[in-house]
């Protein structure tokens, strides 16, 4: 008889925003952590999530994608980001989910993904990562289709100010010669850009939403998504046609201010690579550092 493994959790349906909202904000009174901290074992699994065509059109929109790029790269984060929420608000966190940063992310996709194919999501935080700013936890998501690994991704998240900080130390994997790049494109964002890409995204966090949200947690004003910054930069990378197989590597840096303007920053593409940078309107300081390797056209 084979037994079934007690880290894995089902969640069917999803959870609401609403519920989401409520969680992050019940687990702002999680109690000041005694100890070095516990990372969760739980893996939280979603098994039959459907690529809808209604959802990758709004959130090709959003980001810049054209029809001909079939499903982007970067849609099934939004997917799997509330399984992410649920590990972060969960008691077995040590922290609370708000104040958590989005610091870098790597995407993979093995094979060409449709419009109406369903997919098996699996997340959990894989380990600690040490950072000169505090304690950065990786958490991995995967999808599997037809019996095989199609998508994953890792998402790289810190807990600024804690001291002595477990794991290994956080290299950064992106470097190359910045003063080779040159601007190919200028963005103008609007105010709701936030609260336009929450109700896509899925995510709520109020530094996106408003002015009151972005003071509460020490910002001037709301702030764009990375997520919608990282859409928008690999939107303008790649070739008019889906990817079979690809991967992205990204590491965010400065926020983009609410309304705002962005600058895109390109090096000449060396066959399937990409590398590229999003910057403010002078093009003085980074926003986002991007690396796009394509793979055959499926």
């Amino acid at each position: 008889m084979i037994k079934a493994d007690p880290r894995i959790r089902l969640i069917d349906p999803p959870p609401s925003g609403a519920r989401l909202l409520w969680l992050g904000l019940r687990s702002l009174g999680k109690p000041r952590l005694a100890g070095p901290p516990r990372l969760p074992d739980e893996r939280l699994v979603r098994p039959a999530v459907e690529l809808r065509e209604a959802d990758i059109v709004r959130y090709a929109r959003a980001c810049g994608f054209r029809p001909e790029h079939g499903v982007p790269l970067s849609f099934p984060h939004t997917l799997a980001f509330p399984l992410h929420l649920l590990l972060l608000t969960s008691p077995a966190f040590p922290w609370p989910a708000s104040g958590m940063v989005h610091l870098a992310n790597r995407i993979r996709q093995y094979q060409r993904l449709e419009a109406g194919q369903a997919l098996r999501l699996e997340v959990h935080c894989e380990r600690w990562v040490a950072h000169p700013k505090g304690q950065a936890v990786l958490i991995v998501s995967r999808a599997t289709s037809g019996g095989g690994q199609v998508w994953e991704s890792e998402s790289l998240y810190l807990r600024r100010g804690v001291a002595a900080p477990l794991g290994e130390p956080w290299q950064g994997v992106l470097a190359f010669d910045e003063t080779a790049l040159v601007r190919t494109q200028r963005w103008e964002l609007p105010a709701d850009l936030g609260r336009r890409f929450a109700r896509i995204s899925g995510d709520h966090n109020p530094i996106h939403g408003s002015w009151l949200g972005a003071r509460l947690f020490g910002f001037p004003r709301a702030i764009a998504h990375g997520m919608w910054t990282l859409g928008r930069a690999l939107a303008a990378q790649q070739p008019p046609y889906p990817l079979a197989a690809a991967e992205l590597t990204c590491e965010f840096k400065l926020p983009i201010f609410l309304p705002g303007g962005a600058t895109l920053w390109n090096l000449p593409p060396t066959g399937m690579r990409h590398e590229f940078e999003v910057r403010d309107r002078a093009g003085d300081k980074p926003h986002m550092r991007g690396l796009f390797i394509r793979g055959d056209r499926s």
